[in-house]
């Protein structure tokens, strides 16, 4: 019998992993702790960066958006979250990672030079989580980050020289997932950074996912394919509406750079956090949907509600996210707010987005040719969250409730016959009231399908109390291909109702041929508005109509604090300082009634003080749907600009703040003394 070699330590194999990952690092230049930077030899010649995974977008849980580095993160919650995976169905629909982020270690290596586990957090160790979320058929995620500390202030060990160490010790642990953040990097290239990591983790035979969290800093949608399985495209997301959109749009260009085995990563999903509407929501699951994004749940799963389980459940959604293919959609248009999005389908087929990124009801449009469709007959058209599916001629169209996406499914499909045709419902006019005085108001329902809609009436509807009266005829025996049954309708709100939205629902019945009967209704937000006081004045005391904002509320004559309203400090831009105006942070939009009556909004605007030299940021004004006016980007070197728009005859002025093109980091952003003239 042939006697073998005893097998090292782990300590000793793990020492001359460190050994081997100095070397490199030292013949890269880098700086790395003096404990590891024992000569070694190289890597093993030929060592790929694709290494099987990921060859669609990964689908799991990361615990960050919901718990950071509180005390709730630990061992019991990530077994839990893994019990609720199975029990709610999510590991059946896709999710398949139990990603745990960073505090999951102790502030310091042991004497062997290894990573420990909180012993408070994991008291049994990372390995036996390992074999608890394994036995529950799910994987096990970790973190670390590509530094010598990570990103939390504590300052625990980042993995920069000791790559291939950690990397041992990982799989040794059973880890198939590695998220590997930037901070505290040295000033090391962030590509020779992540590629001793690639190849790290190739060394140690075991299948790990590697998610490369560099923030974008140095374009890895350029490079990155040849190290990972997913590259964070952006800044990190926050729990509000204007931070998810910034992102988006960051994102939504690199189409290209997407594939199997290869994201774009727009950063972990926040629904169910609480910081947006389930309407809201639905829109970020979509867009993350369609741009084949990883879809990480950051939701506290052990309370989420129903109708977040419900979002992060829909299958249909999932499968465009999770097509074979493996194509980001791509930005068909998206002007004044109304984006469609269109994805190419392993099967043939377009999701496609229809996507209102304003405050108020958009009729969105395209056609089956402009998404990419051939010419046919006819098409079906399946909407993924109502999970309806109806047939087109080739017109795709809807009235997108405001910040909501239609997400459709469209073939060139020789059965569309089958199924009813497509209608769509739109509304004509401002749905903007003044309490005791009645509005006029024009619903329309116009028929898209192939075959006519028979029996078709409109019915408007509004909350109790108020009178909603039609003016015109509500129904008609049949609507052919592209005719409209349009009625007028006369809306009164309460004397004495309060500002601001009310929902009016607009519903249509119909027959298809086939004698199917149909219903489709679709909200409208209708505003109770105050009139502008004459002569005007500033916008801080005057109610807002409708606001967005990268983080926390929008402030009333301080600057933006990021968080709880009244945490800002006074408007400051260059060492003015201002008594009145709004304190935004990018991507921030806010909108005012002017109601025909005002003719000019004025104000300094630049960059808070209060962020030292950071920040970049554009100013726009925009009245009804034109912009008025704009900046161009400022920097907080800047000092205060001043910014004036003619806004005659617009029902609505909206203030905006994009990132200035460079991510919404430190973005705070003032308009000082700001008035409105009437």
């Amino acid at each position: 019998m042939r006697h073998l070699p005893s097998r090292p330590s782990r300590a000793s194999r793990r020492r001359v992993l460190g050994a081997l990952t100095a070397a490199l690092l030292c013949a890269a230049g880098a700086v790395v702790p003096a404990a590891a930077q024992t000569p070694g030899p190289a890597p093993a010649a030929g060592v790929r960066a694709a290494n099987g995974l990921a060859l669609t977008p990964p689908m799991g849980f990361n615990n960050w958006n919901s718990t950071h580095c509180r005390a709730e993160f630990n061992e019991a919650m990530v077994k839990g979250i893994a019990d609720i995976l199975v029990e709610k169905g999510l590991k059946d629909a896709g999710y398949e990672y139990v990603n745990l982020d960073d505090c999951w270690a102790v502030p310091q290596r042991d004497a062997e030079g290894e990573l420990e586990a909180d012993p408070v957090r994991f008291p049994h160790g990372i390995k036996a989580v390992a074999d608890y979320v394994h036995s529950k058929g799910l994987k096990l995620g970790i973190y670390t980050s590509a530094g010598t500390r990570t990103c939390d202030s504590v300052g625990l060990p980042g993995a920069l020289g000791h790559e291939f160490s950690d990397a041992q010790q990982f799989a040794d642990w059973g880890v198939d997932y590695l998220k590997y953040d930037n901070c505290n990097n040295q000033g090391v290239d962030a590509r020779k950074r992540y590629t001793t990591m690639r190849d790290a983790l190739a060394a140690t035979g075991r299948p790990i996912v590697y998610s490369i969290c560099e923030w974008g800093e140095n374009k890895p949608w350029e490079w990155a394919a040849e190290l990972g399985n997913l590259w964070r495209t952006t800044g990190d997301i926050n729990d509000s509406w204007g931070s998810m959109l910034a992102i988006m749009k960051q994102n939504l260009p690199l189409s290209a750079a997407a594939g199997p085995g290869h994201w774009n990563d727009p950063d972990m999903l926040e629904v169910g956090n609480g910081g947006m509407t389930d309407t809201e929501y639905r829109t970020h699951f979509s867009m993350w949907s369609v741009m084949a994004a990883p879809l990480l749940i950051g939701a506290d799963l052990r309370t989420a509600s129903q109708e977040t389980f419900g979002i992060l459940s829909n299958e249909e959604v999932i499968a465009v996210d999770q097509d074979p293919l493996g194509r980001q959609g791509e930005v068909l248009s998206s002007e004044a707010g109304r984006w469609v999005v269109a994805k190419e389908m392993q099967d043939g087929s377009r999701a496609v987005a229809l996507f209102n990124e304003t405050g108020s009801a958009q009729r969105i449009s395209t056609t089956a040719a402009a998404v990419g469709l051939p010419h046919a007959s006819g098409y079906t058209v399946r909407d993924l969250w109502d999970h309806t599916t109806r047939n087109t001629a080739g017109s795709l169209s809807a009235t997108v409730p405001a910040h909501a996406t239609v997400l459709l499914r469209v073939a060139a499909d020789r059965r569309w016959a089958a199924h009813p045709p497509a209608v769509e419902l739109s509304l004509e006019g401002s749905p903007l009231v003044e309490a005791g005085r009645t509005a006029s108001l024009t619903t329309e329902v116009t028929d898209l399908g192939r075959t006519p809609a028979l029996t078709v009436s409109a019915e408007l509807t509004g909350p109790a109390g108020w009178r909603v009266e039609a003016a015109s005829a509500t129904r008609t025996a049949a609507l052919p291909t592209g005719r409209t049954l349009a009625t007028r309708w006369q809306v009164t709100a309460p004397a004495g109702t309060a500002p601001g939205g009310y929902d009016l629902t607009l519903t249509a019945r119909y027959r298809s041929p086939t004698g199917e009967r149909v219903r489709s209704s679709v909200p409208f937000q209708a505003h109770v508005v105050v009139p502008a006081p004459a002569g005007g004045g500033y916008l801080s005391d005057l109610p807002q109509l409708g606001a967005s904002n990268g983080y926390g509320p929008v402030e009333k004559d301080t600057s933006n604090g990021e968080s709880a309203a009244g945490d800002g400090h006074p408007l400051t831009i260059g060492g003015q300082v201002y008594a009145k105006g709004l304190g935004v942070h990018a991507a921030s939009s806010v909108e005012f009634y002017a109601g025909g009556a005002c003719s000019s909004v004025t104000a300094q605007v630049g960059v808070d003080d209060e962020k030292g030299t950071k920040g970049s940021v554009a100013f726009e004004i925009w009245a009804d749907g034109t912009k008025a006016a704009s900046t161009g980007v400022l920097t907080n070197a800047m000092p205060p600009q001043p910014l004036s728009a003619d806004v005659t005859g617009a029902q609505v002025v909206r203030l905006v703040v994009t990132d200035g093109g460079d991510g919404v980091d430190s973005d705070h952003a003032d308009w000082g003394d700001l008035r409105m003239t009437c």
